[in-house]
C-alpha cells in the first residue's frame, strides 16, 4: 500500500468554509486523502513515508478549464480576435499527430510545474495528447477541436470525437477523460450540436465549446444566425449541467440567468480576453446568479502563459480596475475558482478540488521561502499568506506536485520525465510547425 503524510504544514482545504489549518497534517493512501487535520490530531501511521511540510502551503492542485496544447507561442501577436483567428487557423491545417504529440507533451510539463493538476484541453489528435498525459501523470479532459462546415475539414471530425470517447474515456485509471468537443458556431453544423448533445446523454460524457468572446462576433452570429450566441447554443439543446462554455464575455443579464438556470458552468479567460482584446467577462454578475465559474488559461497561442497564479491574480484585478470597485473578486474567492469551482466545472467536485478525506490525491505544495512570499503569517482566517498566494505567487514557488497520490514535481522539477528532453524535443518540432504554417500563409481562411 502507498501512504504518505505531510506534516506540520499550512494547508488551505478549500472545503465548503474555506478551512485553513496553520499547522496540520495530511495523510494519503492508496491515491486518495485519508486525513487531514491539526497535526497534533492526526495519528500519522507507521507505515506512512512522512515529509515534513513546515515552512510550505498545500492546497488542492489548480485546475485550467480551458487550454489549448501548442507549440505557436508570442508568433500571432498584436491581433484582435476575428484578426487573430485565420493566423490561428494555420497551425491546425498543419498539424500532425508528431506536432500534437509533442505541443501536449511541451504544455503539460509547464502545466505541472505551475501547480496544475488537472487540463481540460481542446486541440487535435487527441490520442496523443493522452499519450503525453500518461507520460507525465497529468489528470486532463480531452475535447477535440471539432467543425464540420464547409471550409472547416482541417479540425477534427465528429467520428474521431465519438472513437476517442470509446477508445480513452476513463483510461489511465479516471485521469484521462473523453467530452464532445466543438469549435464555434461558425465552425460547426446545427447537426453536429444535436449529435454532442444525443453522445453526452448515450456515454454520460460532457460538452465543451466557445461562446460569446468578442463584440464582434457576437455582432457576426446574430446577423448570420438571426440570434445571439447563447440563444443558438440553446436552440441547438446543449446547455446544462454538463456543458462548459469558455470566455462567455459578451452575456447579458438574460443570458446570464438562463445558464444559471440549466447550470451550464463557464471557464473564464481573463488573460486571453484582455490579449486578443476581447473584454472583461461579467463574472461577479455570473457568480451571483449562482453559475459555476472556473479558470482557464486558453494555451499559450493567445496568452503565453500557463499559469493559473496569474490567472487568478488577473481576474480579481482586472475587475477591480475596470469597476472602480477594490473589494470585487477577493483571494478566497479566485482561489476557490482556480480549484474547487474548477473541479465542479469539470464535473470532479466529488473527486478533486478540495483537501478533503475520500477525495483524490491532487496536491500542490509551495514553498513559502521566496523573497516574493516574505514575510509569511498564517491563521485560521488565512493571515496574509491567502492575499500573496493569489497576488505574489508564482510557478517558481511551486516545490511538489502530486495527481492521484502520484509525485510527479518535486523541488520544481518533474519526476518521471526528462524536462530538458521534453523542451529541446519542442523546440525541433516548433520551429518545423512554423516552417510549415509560413507555406500555408497565403491561404488563410476567414473565420466566417
Amino acid at each position: 500500500m502507498s501512504a504518505f503524510a505531510i506534516c506540520n504544514v499550512a494547508i488551505f482545504t478549500i472545503d465548503q468554509g474555506n478551512r485553513i489549518i496553520p499547522e496540520g497534517t495530511l495523510v494519503v493512501e492508496d491515491g486518495r486523502i485519508a486525513q487531514v487535520g491539526e497535526s497534533e490530531h492526526v495519528t500519522v501511521p507507521m507505515y506512512c513515508e512522512v515529509i515534513d511540510g513546515r515552512g510550505y502551503a498545500l492546497l488542492p492542485g489548480l485546475i485550467d478549464c480551458h487550454s489549448h496544447s501548442s507549440l505557436m507561442r508570442g508568433i500571432t501577436e498584436n491581433m484582435p480576435l476575428m484578426e487573430w483567428l485565420p493566423w490561428y487557423q494555420l497551425e491546425h491545417r498543419a498539424m500532425t499527430e508528431e506536432f500534437a504529440y509533442h505541443s501536449a507533451r511541451l504544455c503539460y510539463l509547464e502545466a505541472l510545474q505551475s501547480g496544475t493538476t488537472c487540463v481540460m484541453d481542446m486541440f487535435r489528435y487527441m490520442d496523443r495528447c493522452a499519450d503525453a498525459a500518461a507520460e507525465l501523470g497529468l489528470r486532463v479532459q480531452l475535447a477535440p477541436y471539432v467543425a464540420d462546415r464547409p471550409g472547416k475539414d482541417f479540425f477534427s471530425t465528429r467520428e474521431e470525437n465519438r472513437r476517442l470517447i470509446n477508445s480513452h474515456h476513463e483510461g489511465q485509471q479516471g485521469r484521462v477523460r473523453v467530452w464532445m468537443g466543438l469549435e464555434h458556431l461558425f465552425y460547426c453544423s446545427g447537426e453536429a450540436y444535436r449529435e454532442a448533445a444525443n453522445l453526452s446523454r448515450e456515454f454520460g460524457v460532457g460538452i465543451h465549446t466557445h461562446a460569446s468572446e468578442q463584440k464582434a462576433e457576437e455582432l457576426a452570429v446574430t446577423a448570420d444566425f438571426g440570434r445571439r450566441s447563447l440563444a443558438m447554443l440553446d436552440h441547438y439543446g446543449i446547455l446544462g449541467e454538463r456543458t462548459l462554455l469558455a470566455h462567455c464575455v459578451w452575456l447579458n443579464d438574460e443570458e446570464i440567468a438562463r445558464i444559471a438556470h440549466t447550470g451550464t458552468s463557464v471557464a473564464h479567460c481573463p488573460v486571453s480576453n484582455a490579449k486578443l482584446a476581447s473584454g472583461v467577462a461579467p463574472v461577479p454578475e455570473m457568480l451571483r446568479a449562482g453559475v459555476t465559474v472556473g479558470l482557464g488559461t486558453d494555451g499559450p497561442v493567445c496568452n503565453n502563459s500557463l499559469s493559473l497564479f496569474e490567472e487568478m491574480k488577473f481576474a480579481s484585478l482586472i475587475q477591480k480596475a475596470t469597476r472602480l470597485d477594490a473589494t470585487v473578486l477577493p483571494a478566497e474567492q479566485v482561489l476557490r475558482m482556480a480549484t474547487i469551482d474548477g473541479a465542479k466545472a469539470l464535473n470532479l467536485d466529488h473527486e478533486i478540488g478540495s483537501l478533503e478525506p475520500g477525495k483524490k490525491a491532487d496536491l500542490l505544495m509551495l514553498d513559502l521561502g521566496g523573497a516574493n512570499l516574505t514575510p509569511v503569517s498564517v491563521d485560521e482566517q488565512g493571515g496574509n499568506l491567502i492575499w500573496n498566494l493569489v497576488f505574489a505567487a508564482t510557478p517558481a514557488n511551486v516545490d511538489s506536485v502530486w495527481v492521484d497520490g502520484h509525485q510527479l514535481i518535486a523541488a520544481g522539477q518533474p519526476v518521471r520525465v526528462s524536462g530538458r528532453s521534453i523542451i529541446v524535443e519542442a523546440h525541433e518540432q516548433g520551429m518545423r510547425l512554423h516552417e510549415a504554417c509560413r507555406k500555408l500563409a497565403h491561404t488563410r481562411i476567414a473565420m466566417n
